[in-house]
């Protein structure tokens, strides 16, 4: 499956991409893909490993030679430019930084090489340090700086060049979490105080969600779905997406449409508010999807409808949530409660269902209905 891009017109785009082909031999890594991403927007390519979001960053760097297709960044064919000539600074997953130099020195080195004036370079240099907030410690070695410095010299190394894109490959991965969730609000600070167009690439969905203005959620070369994330985790195009984006994940019934409900087994759940695709069938074999949280228990009861019971089987609590997991008929569910709720394995919990915020998909082709 292909997306069909968003596209922006005349000076809109930042970075466009075409019919992008990429193979090894016969492996074929991407798949004609096609992208737009407008100016100063921040996109996010998420997806499991493998699935070809690092490949298609580095064919916007330059890194790799396109088996087919074109890019363009800034209205300029970039195709078989060098990554010096594509007008990017690129912050990798690794550091990458020169033990031997100095914060300032590394961040100064890519301007020198380039033959850049002196008072342009130090002037640079400052800015940056100063959006980082890493001046005081220009004057040390990174052996001395801690894994989150190291990341944020990283950064300012990029940023000196003044580029009008920024490709960011995993940069917090190599972080503990409580550091990543920290750099993660600074990047989109960053973000919001340059306005540039940056490009982020990662597996995780929570720095996607974030981050992104828009996700493209990949998996075998392609792109599956590119939405805000807003869209993507209410109205998520698939089978995968919806199955990706979410923690717990969305929980997935297996039934029938008929007479304007989704039937399973005993279940009955009416799916008046439900927003069908334009075209979709509303009768035959379906899977229902229900995010955790969408599954009412207590004082949200009164809003739902097809309320039936279940026995809980075991118990998470996660300080601000409690996730709960049963069963429903055949089918194991997740529900998450209240953190303070207070509920045991063997406990019975009455639960109900919003179907304006479930998803139905077709088993066949595993699309939307």
């Amino acid at each position: 499956m292909n997306m069909q891009p968003e596209t922006f017109t005349g000076d809109e785009a930042s970075v466009s991409i075409r019919n992008l082909d990429l193979s090894f031999g016969a492996v074929k890594v991407l798949r004609n893909l096609n992208l737009d991403i407008g100016k100063g927007e921040f996109l996010v390519l998420l997806g499991s490993s493998g699935c070809g979001k690092s490949t298609l960053l580095n064919c916007i760097a330059g890194l790799l030679e396109l088996t087919g297709g074109q890019i363009h960044i800034g209205g300029k064919n970039v195709t078989w430019a060098e990554p010096s000539e594509r007008g990017i600074g690129m912050v990798f997953q690794s550091y990458a930084l020169y033990p031997q130099m100095t914060v300032r020195g590394n961040m100064s080195f890519g301007l020198k090489n380039a033959g850049m004036p002196k008072p342009e370079i130090e002037a640079r240099v400052a800015k940056a340090a100063g959006v980082l907030q890493i001046e005081p410690l220009l004057d040390r070695k990174p052996a001395a700086l801690s894994g989150g410095q190291r990341q944020r010299v990283a950064i300012g190394r990029a940023l000196v060049r003044d580029a009008e894109v920024y490709l960011f490959d995993e940069p917090l991965s190599n972080l503990d979490a409580k550091l990543r969730a920290d750099l993660r609000v600074e990047i989109k600070k960053l973000h919001e105080r340059l306005g540039n167009t940056m490009i982020y690439v990662t597996h995780d969905q929570v720095e996607a969600m974030t981050l992104a203005d828009r996700i493209a959620i990949m998996k075998g070369g392609q792109i599956m779905q590119l939405a805000s994330p807003h869209e993507i985790y209410n109205r998520p195009r698939n089978l995968y997406v919806a199955d990706f984006i979410g923690s717990p994940s969305m929980n997935f019934l297996k039934g029938t449409l008929s007479g304007g409900a989704f039937r399973s087994g005993d279940l009955v759940i009416p799916l008046d508010g439900y927003a069908f695709e334009e075209g979709s069938r509303r009768e035959g074999e379906a899977i229902i999807g229900l995010r955790p949280e969408h599954i009412a228990t207590g004082d949200h009861l009164a809003s739902a409808v097809a309320r039936t019971r279940v026995k809980v089987e075991l118990v998470e609590p996660m300080g601000s949530d409690t996730v709960i997991y049963a069963h429903l008929g055949a089918h194991q569910i997740h529900i998450r409660m209240d953190g303070q709720a207070t509920v045991r394995p063997g406990d019975e919990v009455e639960i109900g269902f919003r179907p304006e915020r479930a998803s139905l998909f077709d088993p066949a082709t595993e699309n939307r209905l």
